[in-house]
């Protein structure tokens, strides 16, 4: 049987009708569709719709400044090594085009998905694992504006079933050390102390050690799990010397990581004990999986970045579904109108515990129907020539 060939590949940006100067990266998206043997794929990348787009069909500057479309569009796939051998086309051909990384991120994504649905195989099957294991959810959410409002959420996730939470954002950090404990205690007020609380600081201190030093302290006295990016991703050095300081927290980061060498980096030089990869920014589940096995590898734990669709989560479980000590996933409890109508079903989630529909590819499939009124039309002119017109989604 002939390899079959990618036909098609369109983009389409999805938003909300107000978007707020809030922490919340679901208020709109990209979503990629992959066309080829008479199959779709889908994949969703994380970033900045018009940006992505314009890496797609932008004009040649040299030779590793070319758009991904003459990456991707006509080529042959039939397997694994192909989706990856593109990958390193990509990669090099686009080497200078910043925002390709964050591209092709969604365009891996649905490769592997269509792939997947070409052979009639699930996804985390074609990535060589034999078996899936449930992933122990974590709900994810922002801080309240408020001490009060944060304990009312955390009430909530507990009620939900959820086993764990994660707080982040907001004005964590931007404030004194007093305000910090504040918005901690509550939460694991009313999270409950038998319940696991993680604290995301968003890389509010940059590269300042000392700032997130003086947070230490009541991060173990309210028993918090990790305090995840407190610094900017590339501050290695800041990593390893809060790593280093007592009381002990343990670190997690890696979601701002556009290329599996950063990982790389956080991983053998940051000192970190969690590494979080969205495959929608790290260079797709090509990316993703080679972290995850890389992380097994040095006794680092693995965990999915997702605070989007359930599309972009069941994408992001899919590189380490097969590990099964990588116990953890990221469980997006706040999401936005548009990101509820990409995939409106959730995954299954039983006592807090979250698994993969049966079925090939990913699993999830967007419904387009409720998609339909969060469309934007783009339009790319040059010289009033037109280069890229987005189909209607329906």
């Amino acid at each position: 049987m002939p390899k079959p060939t990618i036909e098609a590949i369109d983009f389409f940006y999805l938003s909300n009708p107000q978007i707020l100067d809030i922490a919340d990266g679901s208020q709109d998206a990209l979503l990629v569709r992959i066309q080829g043997a008479g199959v779709e794929g889908w994949g969703e990348c994380e970033a900045s719709p018009l940006v992505s787009i314009a890496s797609w069909k932008c004009p040649m500057s040299h030779s590793a400044c070319k758009p991904l479309s003459q990456s991707y569009l006509g080529k042959i796939v039939g397997s694994p090594e192909d989706i990856k051998a593109l990958h390193h086309l990509a990669r090099s051909q686009s080497l200078d085009l910043l925002q390709a990384d964050h591209t092709l991120s969604g365009i891996d994504i649905a490769l592997w998905d269509w792939l997947g649905k070409v052979q009639e195989r699930p996804t985390f099957e074609l990535l060589g694992f034999k078996q899936s294991f449930s992933k122990r959810a974590y709900a994810s959410t922002l801080f309240g504006q408020t001490p009060e409002e944060t304990y009312q959420k955390a009430l909530e996730i507990k009620d939900s079933g959820f086993t764990a939470a994660k707080f982040g954002w907001g004005s964590f950090g931007q404030k004194d050390v007093q305000w910090d404990e504040d918005l901690i205690q509550a939460a694991r007020e009313g999270l409950g102390s038998e319940h696991d609380l993680f604290i995301d600081a968003g890389t509010v201190w940059k590269e300042n050690v000392q700032e997130a030093q003086q947070r230490l302290p009541t991060l173990k006295k309210h028993n918090i799990r990790w305090l995840e990016e407190p610094f900017e991703n590339d501050a290695l050095l800041a990593y390893s010397q809060l790593s280093k300081l007592n009381p002990h927290t343990p670190l997690a980061t890696g979601e701002g990581c556009h290329c599996f060498l950063q990982a790389k980096n956080l991983i053998e030089f940051g000192d970190i004990d969690y590494i979080q990869i969205d495959p929608g920014r790290v260079g797709g589940l090509t990316s993703a999986h080679r972290v995850a096995l890389l992380a097994q590898s040095k006794g680092i734990q693995f965990v999915n970045h997702t605070f989007t669709s359930t599309l972009a989560l069941a994408s992001a479980l899919q590189p380490y579904l097969g590990i099964e000590e990588f116990e953890l996933c990221e469980y997006p409890v706040s999401r936005s109108e548009v990101a509820r109508a990409i995939s409106p079903s959730t995954l299954n989630l039983n006592a807090g515990w979250v698994t993969i529909p049966e079925g090939p590819g990913l699993g999830v499939i967007p419904d387009l129907k409720a998609l339909a009124p969060y469309e934007k039309t783009v339009e790319i002119k040059i010289d009033h020539e037109l280069v890229f017109k987005s189909k209607p989604i329906l």
